[in-house]
């Protein structure tokens, strides 16, 4: 056995914005200066959130705030957007306040300000790093010009149940891809210099382990293993503050019975302890006040006593802070410089953005009209929107529709709305929105002609089929047919968890009576979703299915590039889609079991009436080429704990367009001392190859790749037999063997 150098407990994380030591100690020097001359209030005040006007986020809040921010009792304002509104309050804060701190504008710009991007689980689809990079950096471009210093951005909550509404807001299932996700968000939103007038501040959230909420529900429990909770659910936070993350915000769940805004072995032990994480802690949404709700909180001053002392340094909207803290330091249990402390982080990023030397460098007006929704971003977010789209089946090779199709049939409830954005859709406007109605027509040009009817809605719980007729009679007059399915923009958000996560209302209904009238007709069924849904009755029945999540501003004319082929779809499933939900949760690196299935035709971990795999597995995708994979090829069969195994392989595209395949490498450790998973994801390439190109990929597996934590949570590698899966999904691929001695 080798002990590995852990990232997550034998180094520092990077320093928040990647600053140079210099210029850390620079800073800090600034802030010590100020602090000195600040009362106990006055510190309190750095510490407090409250809500702006311009959106909402949770329940109502008091928006009268302006005698507080004078009276330096507010640090942070959220919400708060619009390079007119932000001067305003930063005018009170400055022009008014005993020491003229400025505020802290922050947002929840998660997939885009105005110009709205595919949602983030859409844009992991695309397993394309670059892409993602350009998305969160336009959005913070735009973001920053509209007076916002600080994103609530990225969510890395590793997910495995798709009944949980925020899967859409996340990375998926896999912790590698999540992590490299989210160094990318991180480099996107703060850019390269912090001084520079388009960064903003990232906040990694939920911290830690919300996605593994019970049942899928919103805000509940959460009860792991610490093994379980640093293997897989960690390591994504952990790459985001490596990578210079400013800030962390608090989950809502309890994690092994203790609120994670209060947990000592989150907030202090790992974080500050072990991470040596020098940046800001901010709470959820009233998750200080929620404290009382939990249970492990009398009153406001209990429940702010314990966050504080355990890590937490802004309270996020409940005012607990600036109710109670003075008191509780007075009365001896909040020590003062656990104050200092809080307060110093706080001072610490309004420096680092520059505030302290102009308060209104992110209020130009001139800015904000030059850099919102331009005609470079909307081409940005339209190739992104090509990029995440997952070509699901393709029977019969439906797609790509034909020019020659020049009266099409566009049904179902998404076929002509423009609500194609999605939830956390910050500033994004419905009004700028291409349907795909209106991609379609751009498309193919103002001679074809364009069937809508919506057939029936997709509102949960809706059983009103009596506008199938008046669509079938379209579907009979058209030469192809587009069925737009899926969820409305609200089923999947914050607090909207779906136990039955099928098709809503009785859209089946209609994509059953339409696939039985096109007969001969090319039927093409596009999903916007937020999640992913269980298709199986739909998958039976329907030819095509491309998924298009939901798309954002330029979401009509990408689809419609897809659809008529101008695009190869090249997305990648980041979440296995079940047959059922009684497979939740369902995930590709399971571990084996003694009796896994196969072994035994009975006494098997199987069910009795459905399969144990997925409808779809995690990395899967079709394209409108084909391509071969060669033989995998390495050097030798067996190594040193210390060597790295070079594997190789050749990849051809033999169809006849252009295209992008996701070259996927999984690992398994295929005895060790503790169970490893049946496969593991580690590394993977994305090739673009012109019809009949080769290409030679080579991967890397080093010591690290190997490595995995042990029962007395040590991050080691240990010798013996491993397998190698290179394909182009997790359900796919050649499989050699190698050993480690």
């Amino acid at each position: 056995m080798s002990a590995i150098p852990d990232r997550k407990t034998n180094q520092p994380c990077g320093t928040p914005f990647g600053v140079s030591p210099e210029r850390y100690q620079a800073l800090d020097e600034q802030v010590e200066t100020l602090l000195r001359q600040m009362t106990l209030e006055e510190k309190i005040g750095q510490m407090n959130q409250v809500a702006g006007s311009r959106d909402t986020t949770g329940a109502p809040a008091n928006t009268e705030i302006e005698e507080d921010v004078r009276t330096g009792r507010v640090g942070s304002v959220f919400n708060a957007f619009g390079v007119e509104f932000t001067r305003e309050l930063q005018q009170q804060a400055v022009g008014h306040s005993r020491l003229g701190i400025p505020l802290l504008f922050g947002y929840d710009i998660i997939h885009g300000f105005r110009t709205i991007f595919p949602i983030p689980l859409a844009q992991a689809a695309s397993w394309h790093l670059e892409g993602i990079e350009q998305a969160t950096r336009i959005m913070a471009v735009e973001g920053a010009a509209a007076g916002v210093h600080w994103t609530f951005a990225p969510m890395v909550d590793v997910a495995r149940d798709p009944r949980w509404g925020r899967v859409m807001e996340g990375a998926g299932e896999d912790v590698l891809l999540t992590s490299l996700i989210a160094r990318a968000q991180v480099r996107g939103i703060q850019g390269s210099d912090p001084d520079a007038v388009d960064t903003l501040a990232a906040c990694v959230k939920h911290y830690a382990a919300y996605g593994a909420a019970e049942a899928g529900r919103e805000y509940n429990t959460v009860d792991m293993s610490e093994w379980r909770l640093r293997e897989h659910y960690l390591p994504p936070f952990r790459a985001a503050l490596e990578e210079g993350c400013a800030t962390v915000m608090t989950a809502f769940n309890t994690l092994n019975a203790i609120p994670a805004t209060c947990h000592p072995l989150l907030l202090d032990q790992i974080l500050r302890r072990e991470w040596g994480f020098e940046g800001m802690v901010v709470t959820d949404y009233t998750a200080i006040m929620e404290l009382e709700q939990h249970g492990v909180a009398a009153d406001a001053a209990e429940a702010a006593r314990k966050s504080v002392n355990a890590g937490v340094d802004m309270d996020m909207q409940s005012s607990y802070f600036i109710d109670t803290l003075s008191e509780l330091v007075r009365c001896g249990q909040v020590n003062e410089a656990r104050i200092d402390e809080a307060a110093r982080r706080v001072l610490w990023l309004k420096a680092a953005l520059g505030l302290f030397d102009d308060p209104y460098r992110y209020a130009d007006e001139a800015r904000e009209t030059q850099c919102i929704l331009t005609d470079e971003h909307r081409r940005a977010a339209r190739t992104q929107a090509c990029e995440s789209m997952v070509l699901l089946k393709n029977e019969g090779f439906v797609l790509p529709l034909s020019d020659q199709h020049q009266k099409v049939a566009l049904i179902g409830p998404l076929g002509n709305t423009p609500r194609l954005l999605g939830s956390w859709r910050a500033d994004g406007d419905h009004d700028d929105t291409v349907t795909l109605r209106e991609g379609i027509i751009n498309r193919l040009g103002e001679d074809a002609v364009i069937l809508c009817a919506q057939g029936v809605s997709n509102e949960i719980g809706d059983t009103d089929t009596s506008g199938i007729e008046d669509a079938l009679e379209l579907v009979r007059q058209a030469d192809a047919v587009v069925l737009a399915l899926g969820e409305d923009e609200a089923h999947a958000d914050e607090a909207a968890s779906r136990a039955d996560i099928g098709l809503p209302g009785p859209q089946l209904e209609l994509a059953r009576r339409v696939l039985a009238e096109a007969g001969d007709t090319p039927v093409a069924t596009v999903l916007f979703n937020g999640r992913p849904l269980t298709l199986t009755e739909l998958d039976d029945m329907a030819p095509a299915l491309l998924e298009a999540w939901w798309p954002g501003t330029e979401g009509g004319n990408a689809v419609a590039d897809v659809l008529f082929g101008d695009v190869n779809p090249s997305g990648r499933l980041p979440m296995s889609f079940p047959v059922s939900v009684g497979q939740i949760p369902i995930y590709y690196n399971a571990f084996n079991t003694g009796r896994p299935k196969g072994v035994d035709p009975k006494y098997a971990s199987q069910y009795l009436d459905i399969p144990n795999a997925p409808l779809y597995p995690f990395g899967f995708g079709l394209s409108y080429t084909t391509f071969e994979y060669g033989a995998i090829k390495s050097a030798c069969t067996e190594i040193g704990l210390e060597d790295t195994l070079e594997v190789s392989l050749t990849v051809t595209n033999t169809g006849e367009r252009d295209g992008i395949e996701v070259v996927q490498l999984y690992l398994q450790d295929v005895h060790a001392s503790v169970v490893r998973p049946i496969r593991e994801l580690r590394d993977f390439q994305r090739l673009s190859l012109a019809p009949g190109q080769s290409e030679r990929v080579t991967f890397r597996i080093t010591p690290e790749m190997r490595s995995f934590l042990n029962a007395g949570l040590e991050r080691v590698q240990e010798p013996g037999l491993f397998r190698v899966q290179i394909g182009s999904s997790s359900a796919s691929g050649e499989e050699i063997e190698f050993r480690v001695a």
